[in-house]
């Protein structure tokens, strides 16, 4: 077993490209009797799979560097530490990072770990076709199309951050070692391929002893994938001319022209495996939207629910955990929390004009959109600024089972898919396919539990979409309520071709806030607020449309001038977006992947 995980190692250094091609092939491998033994042998085999997610797990890959930098900023998520000078960091959320930065672009970098990934899987699924019995064996099968699904989303999330990159689907040899982008569109047409074959073999969630968790590939979520990647592959994009990608060619925001690649071709097939995932019985909306969020902070990973996957990282007790809540949640300075004092959190959060854009009776608003924060001179909450809003979704005191005690990783497990965004991808291509009725069944569901208790709410409105157009309209707004903070908006957008305009929509929105005019002219700019003796969190008065005097009852601590032009100031708004969205969807290629590649890469879109 060393000399496989050897032959891993070997692989990883190998995506990376680095120093001398032959040095890194004259290594030892192991032999084709070691292959045979491992990929003939379920338990063995599964250990490669376990490689992919060590990947996962690498510092600068998902667990550091992607997941804590990508999908923001949007006209409903954005970086809340943007300022002049810190171009670094404030260049890569606000559409104008260089192929020289230092946070992505080290030596030990996103791109390279994610290629180390694709390594393991295209080496596992070598060896499985070869010599697991895939065809005749129902637990080799699932390992080969676990692996396709994994392989799928890699590449999908490669093409999300960078759009055009190389397409390595057998494992590297010395021919192989340096190639150049390719169009995405090649990797599309063979990931969906890929999935294609891939669900047949999967088990719905906990079915199996396998799939009992979501960090485990199950049939649902390989099924909503292949609906989200048709999605971006259908949709619009910056994209260089057909024959011109790896050319340095500037790009326009178009559709594909590949015909296998059209709304036409693919929606029909994507909406057949989400009525699937739907029908199937084994994975449902859990009934309260902060129960959920609850239950994500706890850990609590049993399939069969709305989560239908989530990153793999290791245990709670693993060194490749990960650091989702010590990047999102709720901002915490120094508080003590379940005995733990840190100063974390708060990275990125909503924009200060989304809370206001939820219908009164919305339950997500208020664990979407939070405005207080912990701070150590109480150890309690108190408000948090104008400018400064967290997602309510991840918060370090619901952490109750596994406390975050204040170091590197936290161990909860990002969420990348649930059941409720099923439900809105059937309901958008529902609805482009023309069964208008299909669509609003399922986008009601999503609404009527955001309006728990208040269901009429949601019927009512649901039964005011009358068009094709209401129900795109309505599914744009209502993916944004029930999506912030997951970091969906961004590609969302893009494929929508609203990147731009949305943006540039937010900035004077914002603008009209920070002013009090506009929409917002019924603020006074005033707030008052008091603990919550029932709930968790802070109560704020004076910003909804009937809280524009002071409230009743004692208690009160009252804030002057909590909005206002200096509270949340023209350049803050501004770094929303300092280039052009959508000259710059995706992130250059890093100087040290360029600078390594030989000559084989080269960076589009201007960079």
């Amino acid at each position: 077993m060393k000399k496989i995980l050897k032959y891993f190692a070997i692989a990883a250094a190998a995506t990376m490209v680095l120093g001398s091609c032959d040095k890194i092939l004259d290594q030892e491998s192991p032999s084709s009797f070691d292959d045979a033994t491992v990929y003939s042998n379920y338990a063995l085999a599964e250990q490669t799979i376990f490689s992919i997610h060590i990947a996962f797990g690498e510092q600068n890959s998902y667990r550091g560097r992607f997941l804590p930098w990508y999908g923001f900023n949007t006209d409903i998520e954005w970086y809340n530490s943007a300022k002049s000078g810190d171009q670094d960091k404030t260049g890569i959320a606000s559409y104008d990072c260089l192929a020289n930065n230092q946070q992505l672009g080290q030596e030990k970098n996103p791109y390279a770990d994610m290629y180390s990934a694709i390594e393991r899987a295209n080496l596992t699924l070598a060896g499985l076709k070869e010599y697991g019995n895939i065809d005749e064996d129902a637990d080799m099968a699932y390992l080969y199309a676990e692996t396709l699904t994994l392989r799928a989303m890699l590449y999908y999330d490669l093409i999300k951050a960078w759009g055009d990159v190389p397409a390595r689907f057998e494992p590297l040899n010395s021919e192989t070692m340096y190639i150049p982008k390719s169009s995405r569109d090649v990797i599309f047409n063979r990931i969906l391929s890929d999935l294609d074959d891939a669900i047949p073999n999967l088990p719905y969630p906990g079915t199996t002893s396998t799939t009992k968790t979501v960090d485990r590939v199950n049939k649902c979520f390989a099924e909503g994938l292949y609906a989200r990647i048709a999605l971006a592959a259908s949709g619009y994009a910056l994209r260089p001319a057909d024959g011109k990608v790896g050319t340095g060619d500037l790009g326009s925001v178009r559709l594909s022209s590949d015909g296998n690649l059209s709304k036409e071709t693919l929606y029909p097939k994507a909406l057949a495996y989400l009525k699937d995932a739907i029908n199937s019985g084994y994975c449902s909306l859990e009934s309260d939207f902060e129960t959920l969020w609850r239950n994500v902070n706890n850990f609590d990973l049993a399939a069969g629910k709305e989560l239908l996957f989530c990153i793999p990282f290791g245990d709670t007790d693993s060194k490749v955990r990960g650091r989702w809540n010590y990047t999102f949640a709720v901002k915490n300075e120094n508080a003590s929390i379940f005995g733990y004092s840190f100063n974390q959190g708060g990275t990125a959060g909503p924009t200060p004009n989304f809370w206001f854009k939820f219908a009164e009776g919305d339950s997500r608003r208020d664990i979407s959109c939070v405005n207080w924060k912990w701070v150590k001179s109480t150890g309690l909450q108190e408000p948090a600024g104008i400018n400064t809003w967290y997602f309510g979704k991840f918060r370090f005191d619901w952490m109750s089972k596994h406390p975050y005690n204040g170091g590197n990783d936290d161990g909860v497990k990002p969420v990348v898919m649930r059941y409720a965004d099923v439900l809105l991808m059937a309901a958008e291509i529902a609805n482009e396919l023309g069964d208008l009725q299909t669509a609003k069944d399922c986008f009601l569901q999503v609404r009527s539990r955001a309006f728990k208790g208040n269901e009429n709410l949601a019927e009512r409105f649901v039964s005011g979409i009358v068009s094709k157009d209401d129900m795109f309209n309505a599914i744009v707004d209502e993916r944004a309520f029930e999506f912030c903070g997951e970091f969906l908006r961004k590609a969302d957008l893009i494929r929508w071709n609203m990147l731009g305009s949305k943006i540039e929509e937010t900035k004077a929105d914002l603008t009209a806030l920070s002013e009090l005019s506009g929409d917002y002219s019924y603020l006074t700019g005033n707030i008052w607020w008091k603990e919550n003796d029932n709930e968790d969190g802070l109560v704020i008065w004076g910003l909804g449309p009937n809280e524009t005097g002071s409230p009743e009852g004692k208690d009160w601590n009252q804030e002057s001038g909590y909005i206002s032009t200096s509270k949340l100031k023209e350049d803050k708004i501004g770094w929303l977006a300092s280039g052009d969205p959508d000259a710059k969807q995706f992130w250059p290629i890093f100087d040290y992947i360029l600078n390594n590649s030989q000559g084989s890469i080269k960076n589009d879109y201007g960079y």
